[in-house]
């Protein structure tokens, strides 16, 4: 059985910046694994600019904030796994691997970051009535194919979800000739960021329709068309309010999912929000020496926050080989009032350095209040112009802001004047 001192599955931005973390704190023994044929992830499809500005200071593609990271994996010589699948995962971190040139192997890790990213919500979990034919694409699917394949997917096209890639490719099919009829939102609000609702869309004169949903689709072998109806406050059609569109192509921009089959096999806690692991503010999870970042842990709306909170698992993993894993009693963060999840879920009460905690909230706020409590006593109150659920907040809390002994720490939102 081959031994590392540290594996990293997943050579996406979080597994990179992780490794390059790691090595930069003293870890020589490390090992990337991914199961496609190159670096980078799913920045590799997105070829828009737009990433790197907290980061680097400038405006990159995908493409080229990953080769960033990329070069500097391989300036530290970390070797890497392409085209290699990682099967399993134990509790006691053994990776069950394979690939067409090493067949099955297993490696023993003394410690692993978990670096997988997510995966898009399928029409399956949507239960549109209607048949199945060809012409029904995920988004991310059909950005693969537009930036990567040189492949459209059709040309009158409908979108359903107004997350960030189904807004994206709203504008890139518009760019490549074809005719985006309208994006439809179930919500009453769009799960994207609002830099490319106007980009994206507001640019281009493509409507975005909210409180509406797909009610049928059409079409045997081929589609030809889908109706749209509005939905009432409990996300039901409103009869009477169905329209049909032509259209040979229908785009899923319905939510993402963290990749988590692996922590769920390894019986790594997961959190029934996020979807991902429980982490503690070093990012470790309930499995000793395994840790969790990027999106595989919440859903990031920038991945320069992605490779942020990848730096600090990198470096919690060279702590944990070199010191092993803290004792200290833990302080559980609460998320309620609006605020959907926290990320840490926990703290561990000897940690000296400040602490970011990111969250989203459930819905739509105007001229709120981000609010932390201390044992029920007020510690920060922090007037919001505008929150929405598509954009992370954040909210650091400092050494000394914890309680003195038991107690929690709960996130809130507070309507009124500010």
């Amino acid at each position: 059985m081959k031994h590392v001192e540290l594996a990293i599955i997943g050579g996406g931005p979080a597994g990179l910046a992780a490794a390059a973390a790691a090595r930069r704190n003293g870890v020589e023994d490390i090992l990337i694994i991914e199961r496609d044929s190159r670096l980078g992830g799913i920045l590799n499809q997105c070829i828009h600019a737009g990433f790197g500005l907290h980061t680097f200071g400038q405006e990159l593609s995908g493409p080229e904030y990953a080769q960033r990271f990329i070069d500097q994996v391989a300036e530290l010589s970390i070797p890497c796994l392409l085209d290699t699948m990682v099967l399993d995962l134990s509790e006691e971190r053994i990776l069950t691997v394979t690939s067409r040139t090493e067949g099955l192997q297993q490696i023993k890790a003394d410690a692993v970051i978990l670096a997988m990213g997510c995966r898009e919500r399928p029409r399956g979990a949507l239960n549109i009535p209607g048949t199945r034919p060809s012409g029904i694409w995920s988004a991310g699917t059909a950005q693969r194919l537009v930036n990567m394949e040189g492949v459209m997917p059709g040309r009158e096209v409908v979108i359903l979800g107004s997350g960030d890639i189904g807004l994206i490719m709203a504008r890139r099919m518009t760019m490549e000739g074809a005719k985006v009829h309208a994006v439809a939102e179930v919500m009453p609000y769009s799960g994207g960021l609002k830099r490319n609702i106007v980009q994206c869309l507001d640019d281009f004169d493509i409507p975005l329709f909210l409180s509406t949903t797909v009610v049928e689709i059409h079409g045997r072998k081929k589609l030809e068309g889908v109706t749209l109806a509005q939905v009432d406050e409990r996300r039901r059609p409103i009869p009477g309010t169905e329209r049909y569109i032509p259209c040979d192509t229908l785009l899923l921009s319905v939510g993402l999912l963290p990749e988590n089959e692996l922590s769920a096999g390894a019986n790594v806690a997961l959190s029934p929000i996020t979807g991902g692991p429980v982490v503690g503010e070093d990012l470790s999870t309930s499995i000793p020496g395994v840790f969790a970042c990027g999106n595989v842990l919440h859903v990031h709306d920038l991945v320069d926050f992605v490779s942020q909170e990848a730096t600090l698992a990198g470096e919690a993993a060279a702590r944990y080989l070199s010191a092993g894993e803290s004792q200290a009693e833990t302080i559980p963060l609460l998320a309620e009032g609006g605020v959907r999840y926290t990320v840490p879920q926990f703290i561990h009460r000897d940690t000296t350095e400040n602490v970011t905690v990111r969250f989203r909230v459930g819905q739509p706020y105007r001229n709120a209040a981000v609010c932390v409590y201390v044992n029920d006593q007020l510690l920060r109150r922090i007037p919001k112009r505008v929150l929405a659920p598509g954009e992370m907040e954040k909210v650091i809390l400092r050494p000394a802001d914890l309680p003195a002994e038991g107690g929690s720490i709960r996130f809130c939102i507070e309507e009124g004047t500010n």
